[in-house]
């Protein structure tokens, strides 16, 4: 070739890659473009680099290193990039700190340019979660439990060597002052050994009490402030990794010995809306019922508006959640964990022993158990669920089960059978089964898999199964590029259908 073809004939006109260049070039990046101060060398064109990172996640090419180079070798980088070629550290540096607070605004963007066009609704979301390991080792942890275990212990093993004190001082008027145990930081525990020593000074010890103390004075209170520093990277969870001090040890379904066990992971938690992900937020904790509330604020924040149903599984169906989606005024498709059940399962919906199967009297409040004996209101009781919620379960009492017939399959604790029901839950859950059993909420239902598949087309297609960067934020942007990167994606895909 006498004379080199352009980037523009190398580019099919219906390419992926022309796709991401046009949405780009149609959003606001002002703020971003902000956040570069001037003077010093050139910088890169901020919009040119976002553009080569979304590009890069779409095509499954998420490290700075392979971006590099896919820059200087791959005709369609090339041609998105205009010819620059910006190295890894530059890269890296942009989706790391530059990209930090400015990718949910453009996001957002993106999603309402697709709204616009009519391709989505953000009106119906289906909401769901999957969780993705850290980068971080599998073998390096701290348990919170293990952390609260061997505070005490150090508690215990202070106030045996008291009880030696106490041992020495019981023939004497006068008694040393008994330190306080409740407390095991560095300062109060070194106090506290100071006053061990301080009391025995003058006294003849034997020498393994001495070893006893010696140890102590060396070793607990820097083992005191190392359990602070550990609780302090716990921030309340139940565990944590060394390497990613925010990822935390979830159960996988997925692993590779296939026995699921537990590795540093990130809860991503995904609303959906023909299958384009309408919204994103990470969590770091295992279970989905707290993270619904977040989420659907995050959504508010993003677009200026709640959505008007949301649709899920019973994973997200409490009664705290429920209270937040009637309060908002959204309407939940969100099923509750004994609905599969009462629908499907007939040993179920015959037990006649079952709480939710006895008869109730709203006129004399009164449940009537399977031998015909009122069971009767005796209070209420309070509850406090994991995430803070007040319950207040009514309960109610059988008046006589000695010499019941129906005792052994009844129940079989001492004394009179006691059943807890919470009048808001039932009312939630009677309101929720009407609107799951109806048409539409039976179609909802079969839409609810969408999430799913969006997960399998991450996880599988795209091998997006392990994060890069380490750290609740930084990972925050790799879901944000690669849930923008699974819309264009399938922009593209029906662009060119």
């Amino acid at each position: 070739m006498l004379l080199p073809p352009s980037y523009e004939e190398l580019v099919p006109e219906n390419h992926p890659v022309r796709v991401v260049n046009e949405v780009m070039e149609r959003i606001d990046v002002g703020a971003l473009e902000r956040t570069y101060k001037g003077g010093g060398t050139s910088s890169y064109n901020p919009r040119m680099l976002l553009k080569v990172m979304v590009y890069g996640y779409l095509r499954n090419v998420y490290s700075s290193r392979k971006i590099e180079e896919a820059l200087k070798e791959n005709v369609h980088f090339m041609w998105l990039a205009g010819g620059a070629k910006p190295d890894h550290n530059t890269i890296s540096d942009f989706r790391s700190k530059r990209l930090k607070n400015h990718l949910k605004n453009i996001f957002s963007e993106v999603v309402m340019l697709l709204a616009e066009s009519g391709a989505v609704s953000l009106k119906e979301i289906k909401l769901d979660g999957t969780k993705i390991e850290a980068n971080a080792n599998r073998y390096t942890f701290i348990w919170g439990k293990s952390v609260r275990r061997r505070r005490e212990q150090i508690a215990v093993q202070l106030k045996e060597l008291w009880a030696y004190v106490e041992q020495v001082y019981k023939d004497e008027e006068q008694q040393p002052n008994t330190p306080d145990f409740t407390r095991i930081d560095p300062a109060a525990v070194a106090r506290t050994v100071d006053e061990i020593n301080e009391a025995l000074k003058e006294k003849e010890v034997p020498p393994k009490i001495k070893q006893k103390l010696a140890y102590a004075r060396k070793n607990y209170p820097a083992k005191a402030a190392e359990y602070d520093a550990q609780e302090k990277m716990l921030a309340g969870r139940n565990s944590c990794s060394k390497t990613d001090k925010d990822a935390t040890f979830m159960r996988m379904k997925e692993d590779h010995l296939n026995n699921g066990q537990l590795k540093p992971a990130y809860n991503v938690q995904a609303s959906t809306n023909d299958h384009y992900i309408l919204g994103y937020t990470l969590t770091q904790s295992a279970g989905d019922t707290l993270s619904l509330p977040g989420h659907i604020d995050e959504f508010e924040k993003g677009y200026g508006r709640k959505p008007e149903s949301v649709t899920a599984d019973a994973g997200y169906g409490s009664e705290a959640n429920y209270d937040y989606l009637e309060e908002q005024g959204i309407e939940a498709f969100v099923k509750y964990a004994l609905f599969n059940k009462e629908e499907n399962d007939r040993k179920h919906q015959t037990n006649a022993f079952h709480a939710d199967n006895l008869y109730y009297n709203e006129q004399t409040d009164t449940y009537t158990c399977p031998s015909g004996q009122p069971m009767r209101y005796i209070g209420d009781t309070t509850r406090t669920s994991v995430g803070g919620h007040q319950k207040q379960p009514r309960m109610y009492r059988a008046q006589n089960c000695r010499g019941c017939p129906m005792r052994g399959p009844c129940h079989k604790a001492e004394g009179n059978r006691t059943i807890e029901r919470n009048p808001n839950l039932i009312r939630h859950r009677k309101k929720i089964k009407e609107l799951l059993t109806s048409e539409i909420g039976i179609e909802k239902r079969r839409q609810r898999y969408e999430v799913e598949a969006v997960f399998g087309n991450i996880k599988q297609n795209k091998g997006f199964r392990r994060f890069m960067l380490r750290g609740l934020d930084k990972v925050t942007i790799e879901t944000g590029l690669i849930a923008l990167a699974h819309n264009l994606k399938r922009l593209s895909t029906k662009m060119g259908n």
